[in-house]
């Protein structure tokens, strides 16, 4: 069977379960359409987001609304791939309903009437771009970087002193790039005063350190002591928002390290990324951070179309389990999260049974999971590494752990949340492989992505 027609009878499937709907009254842009485009795509599709189009009103939506139809029928948009029914609820679920798809698609099927501008809701506000509000901090690497056209483009870093003299709480943050289209990923890293995380390299330039020099640690110095993780960008990620009373900890003193990696596209560029930083009001409940199970060890066959690779990471206290982020490259295929609590229950936390590499998505919990001392998460990814996978840059190569997108990772990325007095050190263990398979990998320990 054709990629076309899977495509036409997957849409027809999807229309027959909208199914048929009798509206009281016609299916207007301003009262229908409107306010669901507000609620699950105007986050993204706004100016200065770097989306392909705006759909703020009428006039930027109509050109798009066979698209839109299209795109919500299949479920394309807006981009969410948690399977539904399993594993826990999402409070940034951006998927649409069923009443919703047909609203949409009864809506373009009727005309794509405008309807009664006075039975709008508000226009949504958008905070200069940033999602997180208007930041009490703005940091940048002090030169734009260098994007060229061709060839491969190795990861690249910039150290940028803080200048902090206390420690400072952020209750909010975002990382985005000026020049998204060249981005395969950002990090903002906090480098604690007396690391040896790229202790040789000056600030303010840019440099490739070796894959050695960036795993490298000190003897006896702790994960976290070393670097920790403060914000990260992928495309089609979005800040995650902390509660009330929960924060992350930028020691007194502290750098920031920025981990760039782009892309070349064959049209050369520019980028100098923002770090916006929203303080805390004052010392907070929790502290929270982010850590991962992963596996960097493993080795996908040529021709497997369903290489399972585990990773694993006990904790030796009690945490409170935030958001989950699964991370492979273009031969991931699916990625699960499973709890195995102390008293041996396994709970499935999280499926994504159609990961999608272009979109890099958090999945933060409804209701925050408590993690009781000696919880491990289970991390099971799945590559396929055949001709079935269009993305595949080469089913006959064996692939390995690597940087580029025509290598693999696979890391599960988790946040935590603390007490705020608590040392992020203490809370893991080290883990033996889940089974004698591949070996799983610890957390806490995260290589550059």
């Amino acid at each position: 069977m054709s990629c076309n027609m899977r495509i036409l009878l997957f849409a027809a499937a999807a229309l027959l379960a909208v199914g048929p709907k009798t509206y009281a009254a016609e299916v207007t842009f301003y009262e229908d359409a409107l306010p669901i485009l507000q609620s699950h795509c105007q986050g993204c599709h706004h100016p200065g987001e770097g989306t392909p189009m705006s759909l703020l009103n009428y006039k930027e939506v109509l050109p798009w609304a066979k698209a839109i139809r299209e795109a919500v029928l299949l479920k394309k948009m807006p981009p969410w791939y948690a399977e539904k029914g399993v594993g826990k609820k999402f409070s940034n679920d951006r998927s649409l309903s069923q009443e919703e798809i047909g609203t949409l698609v009864a809506w373009a099927d009727t005309g794509a009437k405008k309807g009664d501008l006075a039975a709008a809701p508000p226009p949504a506000k958008f905070a200069d771009s940033w999602s997180i509000g208007k930041p009490d901090l703005i940091v940048r690497p002090p030169k734009p970087y260098r994007i060229p056209s061709k060839g491969v483009i190795e990861y690249t870093y910039v150290i940028v002193p803080s200048g902090f003299t206390e420690d400072k709480w952020v209750s909010k943050v975002e990382l985005k790039p000026s020049k998204r289209e060249h981005v395969h990923h950002l990090i903002a890293w906090v480098r604690p005063p007396g690391s040896s995380y790229f202790e040789e390299y000056s600030v303010g330039d840019f440099f490739v350190p070796s894959v050695k020099i960036r795993e490298r640690r000190r003897e006896g110095e702790g994960k976290f002591e070393r670097r920790q993780l403060l914000a990260s960008y992928a495309p089609g990620g979005i800040p995650n928002r902390l509660e009330a009373g929960q924060a992350r900890l930028i020691p007194a003193g502290s750098d920031f390290i920025f981990e760039l990696h782009y892309t070349a596209n064959g049209t050369a560029g520019t980028d100098r990324p923002q770090l916006g930083l929203v303080f805390s009001d004052g010392p907070p409940r929790q502290r929270v951070f982010t850590t991962a199970a992963l596996n960097s060890k493993f080795v996908i066959p040529p021709n497997a179309s369903n290489h399972r690779v585990e990773a694993s990471l006990t904790m030796s206290a009690k945490a409170i389990l935030l958001d989950m982020m699964p991370h492979m490259h273009l031969r991931g295929k699916s990625f699960e999260y499973r709890a195995v609590y102390p008293n041996g229950k396994s709970e499935l936390l999280l499926r994504v049974p159609k990961y999608n590499f272009n979109w890099q998505l958090s999945y933060v919990l409804e209701e925050p999971l408590t993690l009781p001392k000696g919880t491990r998460i289970e991390c099971t990814a799945y590559f396929d590494n055949s001709w079935s996978n269009p993305h595949n840059p080469d089913p006959t190569q064996e692939v390995r752990w690597g940087d580029q997108n025509w290598e693999e990772m696979m890391i599960g990325f988790i946040s935590l949340a603390i007490d705020a007095d608590q040392n992020p050190e203490s809370v893991f263990v080290s883990n033996k492989p889940v089974n004698k398979g591949t070996p799983a990998v610890t957390g806490g320990n995260i290589p550059a992505m």
